[in-house]
């Protein structure tokens, strides 16, 4: 159904500000870790199981609470994942020792990846056909932009206050989200109520299960090369030392310029636009090993990769067409895939560096990744053409 264009608006804006919220949060909290680290009294590989507790919330919260969630409303379940995502930073807030930041983390986590997806396939609902990528898509610039504004600043705030600071502000735009949502969001209701039971049946379909293997492998090879690429700049270039920063915003830069590009190629087609994304990831990834050594190229290329971070939003309108009456489920274990993303590549890279192959080894790492996800892609395509099996969507 469509919306009259300011109520669209707002509601966009309202899930937006929640994705800004979850992007400030998750990627900050890696770079305030030393401070946290020295105020609680604890070694910096300590301090990291506050990092690591985040991602297990994720991974955990996303098909735990989105089954749960069938029980209530999307919009009621938005709210909901958004107050308890401003309670657990709260919680980070005061909390007093290392267990109960680890505690904290991995609550704020539980709702990461089932507000993402469930707002993503909310967005898609209440666009107009032909411009459901493009919500999914504006939605997720929220994410995007985190990265290259709200991480940056909440840095610098924690630094000259102190890291609670960056969840206090962080609670802050959850709670303006969550109130944002309740005033401005339609209750959007197409077919049937939702229901548990239902929504487990997004874990027998095949189709659902191979569309998450594209994301969990094929951007893999993203993490592969973003996850050392400050390591690879300190230790392969003369960089100064404002280059590094540079750098990580330029990838978030390409990202939210590339969630942009991704929502309209997925507008045209849903395995076109994943095919696309992930031959640019494979090529990127493969410039980038040339260009090691060179800071100016690194952070150029980089960005050029950051272009195709978008794969989700392909990905997560592949699963709305079917996933069937599990459209909550699997969207957000579309999020939980990509976390999975997120642990696979810098694993496989670190694998590569600890046995000697130099930087270039976590490019090339990245290139068979994304190689991997188009053998998955091509797997789901052949799936989706067979008579037999599930009738393509328009557009696909």
């Amino acid at each position: 159904m469509a919306l009259q264009d300011r109520q669209a608006t707002l509601t966009i804006l309202s899930l937006a500000l929640g994705a800004f919220a979850i992007g400030v949060t998750e990627f900050a909290a890696m770079g305030l870790l030393p401070y946290y680290a020295a105020d609680l009294g604890v070694t910096e590989p300590e301090a990291g199981h506050a990092v690591s507790a985040y991602a297990l919330g994720v991974v955990v919260g996303a098909p735990v609470l989105a089954v749960l969630g069938a029980l209530v409303s999307r919009k009621t379940l938005l709210i909901l994942l958004m107050a308890l995502f401003a309670v657990a930073n709260v919680m980070a807030v005061l909390a007093p020792s290392l267990p109960l930041l680890v505690a904290a983390r991995f609550l704020a986590g539980l709702p990461h990846g089932a507000f993402l997806g469930i707002a993503m396939l909310f967005a898609a609902e209440f666009s107009p056909p032909g411009r459901k990528g493009a919500g999914v898509a504006q939605v997720l610039m929220g994410l995007t932009i985190a990265n290259v504004v709200g991480v940056p600043l909440a840095g610098a705030i924690g630094q000259a206050f102190g890291w609670r600071w960056c969840f206090v502000i962080v609670t802050g735009l959850a709670i303006a989200s969550a109130l944002m949502i309740a005033r401005v969001a339609p209750d959007v209701r197409t077919g049937r109520a939702p229901s548990p039971l239902r929504e487990l049946g997004a874990l027998a379909n095949r189709a659902v299960w191979m569309t998450l293997l594209v994301g969990a492998v094929g951007f893999g090879g993203v993490f592969a090369v973003y996850a050392y690429l400050t390591a690879a700049m300190l230790d392969a270039t003369s960089a100064p030392s404002w280059a590094i920063p540079l750098a990580l915003s330029a990838f978030g830069v390409g990202a939210t310029a590339g969630t942009w590009v991704g929502g309209r190629l997925t507008d045209w087609s849903r395995f076109g636009a994943a095919l696309v994304l992930l031959i640019g990831m494979t090529l990127m990834s493969l410039v980038y090993t040339l260009v090691i050594g060179n800071w100016v190229a690194m952070t150029v290329t980089v960005m050029a990769l950051g272009l195709t971070a978008s794969l989700a939003i392909p990905l997560q309108m592949r699963l709305m067409d079917v996933a069937g009456e599990a459209q909550t489920l699997a969207a957000a274990l579309n999020h939980a895939a990509f976390n999975a993303a997120n642990a696979l590549g810098p694993w496989l890279a670190g694998l590569a560096l600890a046995a000697g192959h130099g930087w270039q080894a976590t490019g090339h790492v990245g290139a068979v990744l994304s190689l991997a996800g188009i053998a998955m892609l091509g797997v789901a395509w052949l799936d989706a053409r067979r008579p037999r099996g599930l009738v393509a969507a328009p557009g696909m």
